[in-house]
């Protein structure tokens, strides 16, 4: 029932959600293996929570390529001795109407964000098969459970995974677990680093200003689910702005 030296891999680790889930757990005693396409932003992260007394490793991991993940979880092995969670957070948002007809964002958006998790699921399940032990967290999107225009593949993305999750819910043997974290408006870079409409950008930036959350609140739905005894598992999770719609 703790979190306490938990053998934590995250993906998209460098910022927004993905960082302050690292620097909580950190805080929390778990050991992280941190994992984004930035190096420069990882090995920041890492430091930091090094410099706290914790420990954290890290390696450049670009999700849409399986053997990024592999090396990843091959990480947390060789120096952990094992993994205990994979946290699937790496996403991208580059949403914009069907009819501006950004079919190259709709590639990025499902590499990313469906099959970059499902990449995350095939790197970690035998070694969590192997434990007899382990844990798939997700994160998934509100924006899945309220379509809204512009939004049609990013939510369609982020609805395939939840499928996923609850797919995979069902077959895993016992002693694994699987969570779907869906996070509504957050206070990130998101928008600015991946949406690229700019009428669209500038639209959902009014409304984060008005509405967004701290990071922070995701990490600790995430550090919730994972501090819960062996055989309780937390399926699903909403953390959204309590003025949001």
């Amino acid at each position: 029932m703790a979190v306490a030296n938990k053998i934590v891999a995250i993906t998209g680790a460098g910022r927004g959600i993905g960082r302050a889930t690292a620097l909580h757990l950190a805080a929390r005693g778990a050991h992280l293996v941190l994992g984004a396409r930035s190096k420069a932003e990882i090995a920041a992260v890492a430091g930091e929570i090094e410099q706290k007394g914790g420990r954290a490793v890290f390696r450049t991991v670009d999700v849409t390529q399986r053997a990024d993940l592999e090396a990843l979880v091959d990480l947390a092995r060789h120096r952990f001795g094992r993994l205990d969670v994979i946290v699937n957070n790496a996403g991208i948002g580059p949403i914009s109407r069907f009819d501006a007809l950004r079919v190259e964002d709709w590639d990025a958006m499902i590499d990313v964000n469906l099959k970059g998790a499902l990449y995350g699921f095939a790197a970690a399940l035998p070694v969590f098969n192997d434990q007899r032990s382990g844990h798939v967290v997700n994160v998934v999107s509100t924006a899945g459970l309220k379509i809204v225009p512009t939004m049609g593949v990013y939510a369609a993305t982020k609805n395939a995974l939840r499928t996923a999750t609850e797919a995979l819910r069902q077959e895993c043997v016992p002693g694994l677990r699987v969570t779907e974290v869906s996070p509504g408006f957050i206070d990130t870079t998101f928008v600015d680093s991946s949406v690229t409409d700019p009428v669209v950008r500038a639209a959902i930036s009014r409304q984060k200003e008005e509405l967004a959350i701290s990071p922070d609140a995701i990490a600790r739905a995430v550090a919730f689910a994972i501090e819960q005894p062996d055989d309780v598992e937390i399926g699903s999770i909403v953390v959204r702005p309590t003025a949001q719609d």
